[in-house]
């Protein structure tokens, strides 16, 4: 028997936290959190973390679970996921990952193999200089010519993974992308149902665009004055997030801190956009239009309820 798997993912700011709650609470579930951001401690306003008041009691790992200064990456979340969906079936629920990054939520899914990949430190170095010379643009370019269908997916400011796809093709000669294909094609061993939440676009830009003055309300600039103060630097993977590395040069005197809000919300809007990419090219989605369902909550969950049944993820 395939061991229950619920997904609720979708673009950044599309409303997955107050709906996760009520999933859990209609599911048995306990929440793993699918998000690269807030599984930093002291990264709260800028990560959209969730409140402790908002989990409702409702479990919630992967959270608060490293300090700045640690890297974390898909191979991390992986660990950790798998142990936390071990206790979380021991208690006799189900685990329900929640979060946006579509390359951990594949990978946990599909359990995409990522131990067997040799390095090459020298090639590593001499690209990591590279782009801290040039930019991050160069490396994109190299994999264009490499592995286009890599370089389509990965954004140039993803200095990690464009060097993790380099790397790839420098040492196998095959292209990174066809090896993530063929590891997409396996089957899941789990019994799951993927929700994508999603919302009409112009309505999830604004929401962005609103989420971000609050942000900046809430303080954003001191929390990330606050990181500084605490030895994260640019270059560290942390303070590759959304809001974090814009702040962080408009506190170094870099920007003004109107172009930094203008860049956090136009690059924001872009993030949103690639995700919706990345889960249309995924195997066996459900998609949840909230428009269709009136903005209404209760209609959304009384719908994932009735395919959670049906998928025999939940008792009928």
């Amino acid at each position: 028997m395939k061991k229950p798997l619920i997904i609720l993912t979708g673009p950044t700011a599309v409303g997955k936290t107050e709906l996760s709650i009520r999933l859990a609470r209609m599911a048995h579930g306990s929440i793993i959190s699918a998000d690269s951001m807030q599984v930093y401690r002291h990264m709260d306003i800028g990560s959209a973390k969730i409140k402790k008041e908002e989990m409702q009691e409702i479990p919630h790992y992967l959270i608060d679970e490293l300090e700045p200064t640690e890297e974390f990456h898909v191979v991390r979340f992986q660990e950790f996921a798998r142990k936390y969906m071990a206790e979380i079936y021991a208690q006799g629920r189900i685990p329900i990952i929640v979060g946006g990054t579509g390359f951990y939520i594949q990978a946990l899914l599909y359990e995409i193999d990522f131990t067997e990949e040799q390095e090459d430190r020298k090639y590593r170095q001499f690209l990591e200089q590279l782009a801290k010379e040039q930019g991050g643009h160069v490396l994109h370019e190299m994999l264009q010519k490499k592995d286009p269908e890599a370089a389509e997916k990965i954004h140039e400011n993803n200095i990690k993974r464009m060097i993790r796809a380099l790397e790839y093709h420098h040492l196998s000669g095959q292209k990174i992308s066809s090896h993530n294909e063929m590891e997409r094609q396996k089957e899941s061993p789990y019994n799951f149902a993927y929700f994508v939440l999603n919302d009409d676009r112009q309505k999830l830009y604004q929401r962005i665009n609103e989420r971000v003055d609050l942000m900046l309300e809430e303080g954003l600039a001191e929390e990330v004055k606050a990181l500084q103060n605490l030895g994260c630097e640019q270059h560290m993977v942390s303070m590759q997030g959304l809001g974090y590395k814009e702040i962080l040069s408009y506190l170094q005197g870099e920007i003004s801190l109107a172009d930094a809000v203008y860049r956090i919300k136009r690059d924001t809007r872009h993030f949103a956009k690639r995700q919706l990419t990345w889960f249309r090219r995924e195997r066996e989605v459900i998609w949840v239009d909230k428009q269709e369902f009136a903005y209404d909550n209760q209609r959304i969950l009384d719908y994932m309820q009735e395919v959670l049944m049906q998928k025999g993820i939940l008792p009928s």
